[in-house]
């Protein structure tokens, strides 16, 4: 389920821009021992490492897990207990033990009963299927506002996105000190629990 979701929101964020109008002053300083990335420069970051490790996209995903395990444990109980019924039927049939309207007027019945079903789970796929939409574009609209926001201050050129281990695409390689997905997930992460508290109070 988590590179469905993956590739979802990776079709929102294919290429996050945010120019800076003044690209010529560097960003601040980072802490001793660390690159500093020059203002204009075009940067990366492994979206499949943040939706594993932004503390929102665990949050929500965990609700949407449980909601979704709930409407199928449903859909299940409903299921079995119309094959259960099914079978409990053709029992009968098999025995003689009803007569051929009594067979006819129940046959009748439990097509209805699997009519009904179906149009149950058909509803209740649709509903997963929302559910899970909801769930990514929620988690793509915190990353790409907080992306917005955090060029604001870096004002590099282009922010790109990359997915995979094997062949990662669309940047198969680049400079690994380009790469600003720690940075990110850090101030995602700080944005969130500052976002919660701040429901709290």
């Amino acid at each position: 389920m988590k590179k469905y979701f993956a590739g979802a929101i990776a079709t929102l964020l294919i290429t996050l821009t945010g120019c800076n109008s003044n690209t010529t002053t560097a960003p601040a300083d980072k802490a001793d021992g660390e690159n500093t990335i020059a203002a204009g420069s075009i940067v990366y970051f492994n979206l499949d490492r943040v939706l594993s490790e932004y503390d929102m996209a665990n949050d929500l995903r965990s609700v949407a897990e449980t909601k979704i395990n709930s409407i199928n444990q449903e859909v299940n109980r409903r299921g079995s207990k119309l094959e259960k019924d099914s079978k409990a039927f053709q029992d009968k049939i098999n025995k003689g033990l009803m007569t051929q309207s009594t067979a006819e007027y129940q046959y009748k019945q439990l097509q209805d009963q699997q009519n009904k079903f179906q149009q149950y789970a058909a509803q209740k796929e649709r509903e997963i299927a929302e559910e899970q939409q909801v769930m990514m574009n929620q988690i793509a609209d915190a990353i790409k506002s907080f992306i917005d926001e955090y060029n604001q201050e870096k004002g590099y050129a282009m922010i790109l996105t990359t997915q995979g281990d094997i062949l990662p695409a669309p940047i198969v390689t680049a400079d690994p000190s380009l790469d600003i997905t720690d940075d990110l997930l850090e101030g995602l992460n700080a944005a969130y629990v500052k976002s919660k508290s701040e429901k709290k109070d």
